[in-house]
């Protein structure tokens, strides 16, 4: 017998304060807290607040100050990205203790495919499992989105929350989800929302009777896609195997301007150290560095270069790194923000293994190394030497597995205290680093 699709998406609950509430209750319990980065730098921005202090006006995005100024009572707290990942791993194995079918959408929400799970249950009593489990074993609390398809378990998660259950199947739509403001219909950003009020299309009742091809014109191909969404139509499956990313990326904002090269390097040299770190990671290699550059007045820029060869070698997306900022960076223009991506990423088609007698090369005797071949073209590098810097790229990264990211590095990125911390694991990640959930600290 066919069964209609049952899709839970799962949502924490103000994760990263839950966390420390369910790490250290006694401290952080039932307590206004905010998860932000440091007052004294432009860091100070709460990136999530507990609901005891949203109660007080406390919000996403605030810097500290004016939090502070909200809530006097306020508990700050530094980021700690291992306590998140290591819970986040947890929630997901109890989630496919009832399915092995689980997209990972961020380190705190995943969807659940609970269709073959009938016997454990209606869909309905399977998301009171979970969340009772969750709640009794981790303390951390959720809300479950119940529906048959995923779009609609998104929407449904965002229904009540805290610690909220709520089924919203094609047939509710109507009532349900049309009353809404298109701005909160997901898929739909800021921009987004702003072109669709523009051509009168207010709410997600207007996006659901819209025309096709006038949402075509504005939107391209996505337009009929995000009607049909509004009509409660979604057949994407639940993904078990992650999609491989197309890009990994680091960016920094700097504590001060910047407006000197060389100091801009240094940050450019820790940024793709660890690009290349992750991508080595996957086993992945990438054709395309980009660098993002943002300025003073907030104006951002990005840049691009596709190299001759796929790399996962640090150095050479530095040294690609590098040329972009020469040339598209004015000399003393300050900066305060940048980032290093990259992308078109794939399998390599030829990998170079370390056999035999160990390496032993010098980091500081290489001459396509050493502080004058910064700005060289990445491509001058022969065969012979993009090998060598594969071999001490092998050796390296397993020193620094097994002992710390800081136990071998390039003594220029000491340099620079602020951007090195990019090597905390501990108080630097995002929640969309999926790639990150998939082994423990």
């Amino acid at each position: 017998m066919d069964r209609e699709r049952a899709i839970l998406h799962i949502d924490m609950n103000a994760f990263y304060c839950s966390c420390h509430a369910a790490a250290e209750p006694s401290v952080y319990a039932n307590r206004p807290t905010a998860v932000a980065g440091s007052p004294e730098t432009r860091h100070g921005v709460v990136v999530t607040a507990s609901y005891e202090a949203r109660q007080l006006g406390v919000r996403a995005t605030m810097t500290v100050a004016e939090a502070l100024r909200v809530a006097p009572n306020l508990i700050l707290i530094h980021p700690d990205f291992s306590l998140y990942r290591n819970f986040s791993r947890q929630v997901f194995d109890i989630v496919r203790s009832y399915t092995p079918v689980v997209e990972v959408f961020s380190i705190d929400e995943c969807w659940a495919d609970v269709t073959g799970s009938w016997r454990m249950g209606s869909p309905e009593d399977i998301a009171q499992q979970i969340q009772e489990r969750i709640w009794r074993e981790l303390s951390l609390p959720c809300s479950i989105g119940v529906s048959n398809n995923k779009f609609l378990a998104k929407m449904a998660s965002d229904f009540k929350k805290p610690r909220g259950i709520t089924s919203l199947y094609t047939k509710d739509v109507k009532d349900m989800l049309w009353p809404l403001p298109v701005g909160q219909m997901f898929g739909i950003g800021g921009k987004s929302a702003e072109r669709l009020d523009r051509v009168g299309i207010h709410t997600i009742a207007g996006l659901a009777s819209a025309d096709a091809f006038m949402l075509s014109r504005h939107f391209g191909q996505r337009g009929p896609i995000l009607k049909s969404l509004a009509n409660g139509q979604d057949d994407a499956p639940v993904q078990e195997v992650a999609e491989p990313s197309k890009s990994i990326g680091h960016s920094i904002t700097l504590a001060r301007d910047l407006k000197d090269f060389d100091e801009l390097c240094t940050v450019l040299m820790n940024l793709s150290d660890q690009v290349g770190r992750r991508v080595r990671r996957h086993r992945l290699v990438g054709r395309t560095v980009q660098i993002t550059i943002r300025f003073t007045n907030r104006r951002t820029i990005t840049r691009a270069r596709t190299m001759p060869v796929p790399t996962d070698l640090s150095e050479s997306i530095y040294q690609t790194a590098v040329e972009l900022l020469n040339e598209n960076w004015a000399r003393g223009t300050p900066v305060r923000l940048l980032g290093v991506t990259l992308g078109q990423l794939s399998e390599p088609s030829v990998e170079i293994e370390v056999e035999g007698d160990g390496v032993q090369l010098s980091l500081f005797d290489d001459p396509a190394l050493s502080p004058a071949s910064d700005t060289a073209p990445a491509d001058q590098a022969d065969q012979s030497q993009r090998d060598r810097w594969k071999k001490l790229s092998a050796v390296t990264d397993a020193l620094r597995d097994k002992y710390g990211e800081d136990i071998v590095i390039r003594g220029r990125m000491l340099q620079d205290p602020e951007s090195g911390q990019i090597r905390n694991r501990k108080i630097r990640g995002t929640s969309l680093q999926k790639d990150e959930l998939s082994k423990s600290e």
